[in-house]
């Protein structure tokens, strides 16, 4: 079964949370090890991208200007080694920098299942939060956010 990270999208963006939400599979993504900066820019990783350009330039130049050009093509590997490992992650990162919020992790066979089980668990906190009785409290502590398993190099925190 894949891991998927559901990540809604700002309040701001004028839609419900349910129809914009993006569903990230942690896993190893093959076109991101083949075409890493196809790959960045086609998940509009735009800044990543820009920095993975300028880095492999960088290690040719290096590697040219010492005499070890040999090596340049192993870094490279290297480089798109991480982005295949690390896709999902580098892909929640930039989602929360632009003001999304994690949901939570499912865990399903299928992108298909992995949306019906968290349509059903949307609906589910919804119908929740109408039949609770409305309570104030005045002194309430804020919440802490649980902390969460981690997914690749990056940590997740919990649902929130």
């Amino acid at each position: 079964m894949a891991i998927h990270v559901v990540m809604e999208p700002p309040v701001s963006a004028g839609k419900n949370a349910s129809e914009g939400a993006v569903f990230v599979r942690d896993g190893f993504y093959f076109f991101g090890f083949i075409a890493p900066l196809l790959w960045m820019l086609w998940h509009r990783l735009w800044v990543l991208a820009a920095v993975t350009f300028a880095v492999t330039l960088a290690l040719g130049a290096v590697g040219e200007w010492s005499g070890l050009i040999a090596a340049v093509p192993l870094l490279s590997l290297l480089i798109s080694l991480y982005v295949g490992l690390e896709g999902g992650a580098l892909r929640v990162a930039a989602l929360r920098r632009a003001g999304w919020r994690q949901w939570g992790v499912i865990e399903a066979d299928t992108i298909e299942a992995a949306e019906l089980r968290y349509l059903y668990a949307a609906d589910d906190v919804a119908e929740e939060k109408l039949s609770a009785p409305m309570t104030i409290a005045p002194t309430a502590a804020p919440r802490q956010p649980p902390s969460g398993a981690a997914l690749g190099l990056l940590h997740y925190p919990g649902r929130n």
